[in-house]
């Protein structure tokens, strides 16, 4: 189930639901120069992959990026890079709560925007460096800020808590079973969340680090606690970064789709080549005119698909496969990610020989090699089909 926030086009039928994301830290843990928010993973600084979750849920209206002053040209080139939408970048404070506050103000103050957004029933806080957040458990906390006032994900304790005394001995520990982890992403009906900021003491400000105690502390609102998944994690050191690669890297190659045309031998081995491999990856199939734009690949490629089977007649090859070509580009999936376009030639003609020209055998490794310069990665085969 999703928040309602009715259809962009006819205007919300409620206040809608905005996202403020914290992306000021220095990364001192991660160690190096560049703040871990800005590090690069699969060649993309790790903030975009974050704002691309939260980007791709329709019912989000607002993206608030807020990150320290030196660094907002810089947030606002990986905006204007890869495309993203419906984002303005803030700046932040020097602190966490800080910046969470300047983010919240762009709803109702112009100090921090040029001019005011829309102030959204709803706001999730989210960190910038937990970019594997899904809609499911964004839409879990939404719903229960909408019936609580206030709501965040929570994780089960992987080390026992402890106490130390002043002379460094162990004081006393906690019962790991009773406690739990607050997790990111969490949600707040605005006006709590906004109200409690404005309340609370610099001491809050400068030291506190939990947004639903500042709710419980100035507003007197008991979060709803929802059990969050192990995805949920935050990239704090090193190691982490190298695990965020290995997970976008295992995701990528657990999805394809199957692009046919309209002709029926064509379908035809396109519906045989999506029952083989559905079995061991996630497959999305397809039959339609890449002339026509069709909708439904536009819908693919928003849901991170960067893996292609293009099955056709082998004489109009090319065509085909600019036409693809030419979707990809449009839609900036090439910046992001390498793509793997696997092209199926079909010879469906009653000639036994299953040679090819070497005119168009030299155009078609051309074009592969202009491809590759674009970051698509092109790879073909001629099946002779009866």
């Amino acid at each position: 189930m999703e928040p309602s926030s009715g259809s962009r086009d006819a205007g919300p039928a409620v206040p809608p639901v905005a996202a403020v994301l914290p992306a000021g830290g220095s990364g001192e843990r991660l160690g190096g120069a560049t703040p871990k928010q800005f590090c690069a993973v699969q060649g993309r600084p790790l903030v975009s992959y974050t704002v691309r979750a939260m980007e791709r849920i329709g019912w989000i209206s607002d993206i608030i990026v807020v990150v320290s002053p030196e660094n907002v040209e810089t947030m606002k080139s990986i905006i204007e890079k890869y495309g993203h939408k419906r984002v303005t970048v803030v700046k932040g404070g020097i602190t966490r709560h800080r910046s969470i506050f300047n983010g919240l103000k762009v709803f109702a103050e112009n100090e921090f925007s040029d001019h005011l957004l829309q102030k959204p029933e709803v706001v999730i806080i989210h960190d910038a460096v937990r970019p594997f957040v899904e809609e499911d458990i964004l839409s879990k906390v939404v719903m229960a800020a909408k019936e609580h006032g206030a709501a965040g994900a929570i994780r089960p304790l992987v080390s026992t808590v402890i106490a130390s005394a002043a002379d460094g001995c162990l004081d006393h520990s906690l019962e790991r079973a009773r406690y739990r982890a607050s997790e990111m992403p969490q949600a707040f009906l605005f006006d709590i969340i906004y109200e409690a900021y404005q309340q609370c003491t610099d001491y809050d400000l400068d030291y506190g680090t939990e947004c639903l105690h500042l709710a419980l502390k100035y507003c007197k609102t008991n979060a709803k606690l929802i059990e969050g998944t192990a995805d949920l994690w935050k990239v704090t050191y090193k190691r982490d970064l190298y695990a965020a690669e290995s997970i976008i890297k295992d995701n990528l190659s657990q999805q394809v789709c199957v692009i046919t045309d309209v002709k029926e031998v064509v379908a035809q081995v396109g519906s045989l080549l999506h029952e083989s491999l559905q079995s061991q990856i996630k497959v999305e199939a397809m039959s339609a005119s890449l002339s026509k734009n069709d909708s439904h690949l536009q819908n693919i490629l928003s849901g991170h698909c960067y893996n292609f089977v293009c099955v056709n007649d082998k004489k109009c090859a090319i065509q085909e496969t600019q036409q693809l070509v030419d979707v990809l580009e449009k839609s900036n999936i090439p910046l992001l990610y390498p793509v793997v376009l696997i092209l199926v030639h079909l010879d469906v003609s009653e000639n036994i020989s299953f040679s090819i020209g070497m005119e168009e055998l030299t155009r078609i490794k051309k074009f592969a090699r202009e491809l590759k310069k674009k970051n698509i990665l092109v790879y073909g085969l001629l099946i002779q089909y009866k």
